[in-house]
């Protein structure tokens, strides 16, 4: 099967590649324009060992740039991952770049869709679509976001919904919770956490520190979103992909500080804008339709992470 995967350079869309590589009938054709916020020397670390896969074709491209007519007659399956990502930097000017890249883009490649049919369509979103909510929460539940981004996110998805109605586009939305591990943006929580410990920086946390997150290691949040390429019964459905452990961020503090056998210094500053106080996923759907079971605990996800980073910043734990 040949698999198109935008942002393909990123943390997900690296991983998803490699992931779908493992399939000896699968190709990837790969795409990024290096767009978002994350350091490029960081993005082509994330493709060296795609760039050398005999059945990896990468394009340097932005999307809205790209002749569709010649790309999708070749393709069987398109995983649409590419986007800007964040809570924070969604508000004020530079929402335009989340119009531009979170909703333009996905209008534009669902018109190619709609012209040059493929088997499946597998939209990446978050559970920042949802919003506040108490408990766990199911893809029943009526979507209100808090930030612009969670905004664009949403758009993206009525977007595929609208094309899905009324041209049959194969469409499929994932709802990822929290992805952490090797290769995580430096935006992202996590990576922020283990920068700061290995620079002897106090790390800032944002509330109280009580807010929960179901976290997905990146492995299970990859074997989720492959098993939609063979899958049956899911042309339409919107699916949770969450994680095996939820934990608040006091909770986050306490494993760094037992893998660094250390006291961790932090200090809190103050709310965050546009995030929910506490997210749990009902992955009761994944779990039958494409027989997904997180497997990897915080703990040892945090370590591969830490080990990860401590490569990449050629630095060490002490």
């Amino acid at each position: 099967m040949r698999i198109l995967v935008t942002g393909a350079a990123g943390f997900i869309g690296s991983h998803l590649s490699e992931k779908l590589l493992s399939d000896e009938d699968n190709e990837v054709i790969g795409m990024d324009a290096f767009v978002n916020t994350t350091p490029k020397w960081i993005r082509e670390r994330n493709l060296r060992a795609l760039l050398h896969h005999p059945r990896f074709e990468f394009k340097e491209q932005h999307l809205l740039e790209v002749n569709w007519d010649e790309i999708l007659p070749k393709v069987d399956a398109v995983y649409h991952l590419a986007g800007i990502p964040g809570v924070r930097s969604s508000w004020g000017p530079d929402f335009s770049s989340y119009v531009t890249n979170n909703i333009v883009v996905t209008q534009q490649m669902l018109e190619g869709c709609r012209k040059h049919s493929v088997h499946k369509f597998i939209y990446a979103s978050t559970s920042s679509v949802y919003g506040e909510r108490t408990g766990q929460v199911s893809e029943s539940a009526v979507p209100a976001p808090l930030s612009p981004y969670g905004v664009s996110k949403l758009t993206g998805e009525h977007l595929c919904r609208v094309y899905y109605e009324n041209d049959g586009i194969p469409i499929i939305i994932l709802r990822f919770f929290t992805v952490y591990g090797p290769r995580q943006r430096p935006d992202m929580a996590f990576h922020r956490f283990i920068h700061h410990i290995l620079h002897h920086k106090p790390i800032p946390i944002y509330g109280d520190g009580k807010q929960t997150r179901d976290f997905t290691y990146i492995d299970d949040c990859v074997k989720a979103a492959a098993n939609v390429l063979y899958a049956e019964n899911v042309i339409g459905e919107t699916m949770n992909i969450g994680g095996k452990e939820r934990a608040s961020i006091i909770d986050i503090m306490h494993i760094l500080e037992e893998l660094f056998e250390r006291k961790i210094a932090f200090e809190f500053a103050g709310p965050a804008r546009g995030e929910p106080k506490h997210t749990w996923a009902d992955i009761s759907k994944a779990q039958k339709l494409l027989h997904y079971e997180p497997i990897v605990n915080l703990r040892s996800g945090i370590a591969k992470e830490m080990n990860d980073l401590r490569q990449l910043y050629n630095d060490s734990f002490n």
